[in-house]
Protein backbone atom coordinates (compact mmCIF):
# COMPACT_ATOMS: atom_id res chain seq x y z
CA UNK A 1 0.00 0.00 0.00
CA UNK A 2 1.31 3.43 -0.97
CA UNK A 3 0.15 6.35 1.15
CA UNK A 4 0.06 9.92 -0.13
CA UNK A 5 -0.15 12.17 2.91
CA UNK A 6 -2.22 15.34 2.55
CA UNK A 7 -2.56 18.30 4.89
CA UNK A 8 -4.31 21.60 4.35
CA UNK A 9 -2.17 23.68 2.01
CA UNK A 10 -0.83 20.77 -0.05
CA UNK A 11 0.09 21.46 -3.69
CA UNK A 12 -2.76 19.82 -5.57
CA UNK A 13 -1.03 18.69 -8.77
CA UNK A 14 1.91 17.28 -6.81
CA UNK A 15 -0.47 14.93 -4.98
CA UNK A 16 -3.12 14.11 -7.57
CA UNK A 17 -0.80 13.39 -10.53
CA UNK A 18 1.14 10.62 -8.72
CA UNK A 19 -2.08 9.13 -7.30
CA UNK A 20 -3.62 9.03 -10.77
CA UNK A 21 -0.55 7.57 -12.46
CA UNK A 22 -0.04 4.92 -9.79
CA UNK A 23 -3.67 3.83 -10.01
CA UNK A 24 -3.39 3.60 -13.81
CA UNK A 25 -0.44 1.26 -13.19
CA UNK A 26 -2.54 -0.89 -10.87
CA UNK A 27 -0.78 0.16 -7.67
CA UNK A 28 -2.86 0.27 -4.50
CA UNK A 29 -2.55 3.87 -3.32
CA UNK A 30 -4.52 5.84 -0.75
CA UNK A 31 -4.70 9.54 0.02
CA UNK A 32 -4.38 9.94 3.78
CA UNK A 33 -5.46 13.16 5.44
CA UNK A 34 -5.44 14.51 8.95
CA UNK A 35 -9.11 15.18 8.21
CA UNK A 36 -11.25 13.33 5.67
CA UNK A 37 -11.46 16.57 3.63
CA UNK A 38 -8.38 18.67 3.04
CA UNK A 39 -7.98 21.84 1.03
CA UNK A 40 -5.02 22.42 -1.23
CA UNK A 41 -2.98 25.58 -1.58
CA UNK A 42 -5.20 26.75 -4.46
CA UNK A 43 -8.51 26.14 -2.73
CA UNK A 44 -9.29 22.73 -4.23
CA UNK A 45 -10.95 20.50 -1.63
CA UNK A 46 -10.06 16.81 -1.79
CA UNK A 47 -11.80 13.98 -0.02
CA UNK A 48 -9.12 11.61 1.27
CA UNK A 49 -9.52 7.86 0.96
CA UNK A 50 -8.74 7.37 4.64
CA UNK A 51 -8.12 9.49 7.71
CA UNK A 52 -5.91 6.85 9.35
CA UNK A 53 -3.24 4.56 7.98
CA UNK A 54 -2.01 1.09 8.76
CA UNK A 55 1.73 1.56 9.14
CA UNK A 56 2.34 -2.18 8.89
CA UNK A 57 0.70 -2.26 5.43
CA UNK A 58 2.59 0.75 4.07
CA UNK A 59 5.28 -0.03 1.51
CA UNK A 60 5.81 3.51 0.25
CA UNK A 61 5.08 7.14 1.01
CA UNK A 62 4.57 10.20 -1.17
CA UNK A 63 4.77 13.67 0.34
CA UNK A 64 3.55 16.60 -1.78
CA UNK A 65 4.84 20.11 -1.27
CA UNK A 66 3.04 23.39 -0.80
CA UNK A 67 2.62 25.21 2.52
CA UNK A 68 1.02 22.03 3.92
CA UNK A 69 4.40 20.32 3.98
CA UNK A 70 5.02 22.04 7.33
CA UNK A 71 2.02 20.23 8.83
CA UNK A 72 3.27 16.92 7.41
CA UNK A 73 6.71 17.53 8.96
CA UNK A 74 5.08 17.97 12.38
CA UNK A 75 2.78 14.95 12.13
CA UNK A 76 3.70 12.01 14.38
CA UNK A 77 1.75 9.73 12.00
CA UNK A 78 3.91 10.81 9.06
CA UNK A 79 7.08 10.45 11.13
CA UNK A 80 6.14 6.94 12.31
CA UNK A 81 5.18 5.84 8.82
CA UNK A 82 8.42 7.25 7.35
CA UNK A 83 10.47 5.40 9.95
CA UNK A 84 8.67 2.10 9.35
CA UNK A 85 8.88 2.33 5.56
CA UNK A 86 12.55 3.39 5.65
CA UNK A 87 13.38 0.48 7.95
CA UNK A 88 11.80 -1.92 5.44
CA UNK A 89 13.57 -0.22 2.50
CA UNK A 90 10.29 1.00 0.98
CA UNK A 91 9.81 3.96 -1.34
CA UNK A 92 10.21 7.45 0.15
CA UNK A 93 9.06 10.03 -2.39
CA UNK A 94 8.72 13.78 -1.93
CA UNK A 95 8.28 16.76 -4.24
CA UNK A 96 8.81 20.53 -4.08
CA UNK A 97 9.36 21.63 -0.45
CA UNK A 98 8.59 18.16 0.97
CA UNK A 99 12.07 16.67 0.36
CA UNK A 100 13.06 18.96 3.24
CA UNK A 101 11.09 16.60 5.50
CA UNK A 102 13.21 13.67 4.33
CA UNK A 103 16.39 15.71 4.82
CA UNK A 104 15.49 17.02 8.26
CA UNK A 105 14.59 13.51 9.44
CA UNK A 106 17.83 11.97 8.15
CA UNK A 107 16.55 9.96 5.16
CA UNK A 108 18.71 11.72 2.56
CA UNK A 109 22.08 10.86 4.08
CA UNK A 110 24.40 9.91 1.22
CA UNK A 111 21.63 10.26 -1.38
CA UNK A 112 21.28 12.52 -4.41
CA UNK A 113 18.15 14.69 -4.19
CA UNK A 114 16.39 17.73 -5.59
CA UNK A 115 13.79 20.15 -4.24
CA UNK A 116 12.09 23.49 -4.77
CA UNK A 117 14.71 26.26 -5.13
CA UNK A 118 15.51 27.78 -1.75
CA UNK A 119 15.07 24.55 0.24
CA UNK A 120 18.43 23.03 -0.68
CA UNK A 121 19.90 23.72 2.78
CA UNK A 122 17.18 21.50 4.29
CA UNK A 123 18.33 18.43 2.34
CA UNK A 124 20.66 17.42 5.16
CA UNK A 125 23.21 14.83 4.10
CA UNK A 126 22.22 14.86 0.44
CA UNK A 127 24.12 15.77 -2.68
CA UNK A 128 21.81 18.36 -4.22
CA UNK A 129 21.13 17.84 -7.92
CA UNK A 130 19.53 20.45 -10.18
CA UNK A 131 17.11 18.15 -12.01
CA UNK A 132 13.32 17.84 -12.26
CA UNK A 133 13.31 14.35 -10.67
CA UNK A 134 16.03 12.36 -8.94
CA UNK A 135 15.82 8.69 -7.97
CA UNK A 136 18.53 7.35 -5.68
CA UNK A 137 17.82 3.88 -4.35
CA UNK A 138 14.48 3.95 -2.53
CA UNK A 139 14.31 7.77 -2.45
CA UNK A 140 12.58 9.77 -5.19
CA UNK A 141 12.60 13.56 -5.05
CA UNK A 142 11.27 16.17 -7.46
CA UNK A 143 11.70 19.89 -7.91
CA UNK A 144 8.20 21.36 -8.19
CA UNK A 145 4.67 21.18 -9.59
CA UNK A 146 5.99 21.25 -13.16
CA UNK A 147 7.67 17.89 -12.57
CA UNK A 148 4.55 16.20 -11.15
CA UNK A 149 3.94 13.82 -14.06
CA UNK A 150 7.62 12.89 -14.34
CA UNK A 151 7.64 12.39 -10.55
CA UNK A 152 4.58 10.16 -10.68
CA UNK A 153 6.06 8.12 -13.52
CA UNK A 154 9.30 7.73 -11.53
CA UNK A 155 7.22 6.31 -8.67
CA UNK A 156 5.50 3.92 -11.12
CA UNK A 157 8.90 2.86 -12.49
CA UNK A 158 10.30 2.26 -9.01
CA UNK A 159 7.31 0.15 -7.98
CA UNK A 160 6.39 -1.58 -11.25
CA UNK A 161 9.37 -1.31 -13.59
CA UNK A 162 10.26 0.78 -16.62
CA UNK A 163 7.98 -1.13 -18.99
CA UNK A 164 4.88 -0.30 -16.90
CA UNK A 165 5.98 3.33 -16.51
CA UNK A 166 6.41 3.58 -20.29
CA UNK A 167 2.97 1.99 -20.79
CA UNK A 168 1.32 4.54 -18.47
CA UNK A 169 3.22 7.40 -20.14
CA UNK A 170 1.93 6.23 -23.51
CA UNK A 171 -1.66 6.01 -22.17
CA UNK A 172 -1.54 9.70 -21.19
CA UNK A 173 0.39 10.78 -24.31
CA UNK A 174 3.34 11.93 -22.21
CA UNK A 175 6.41 12.54 -24.36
Amino acid sequence: MIYVFLADGFEEIEAIAPIDLLRRAGVEVRAVGIDKMVTGSHGIAVQCDVAHCDVSACTGIILPGGPGHKLLAQSPVVRNCLAAVAERGGMLAAICAAPSILGEQGYLQGKRATCYPGFEDKLTGATVVDAPVVTDGNVITAKAAGASIEFGLACVEYLCGKEKADEVATQICYD
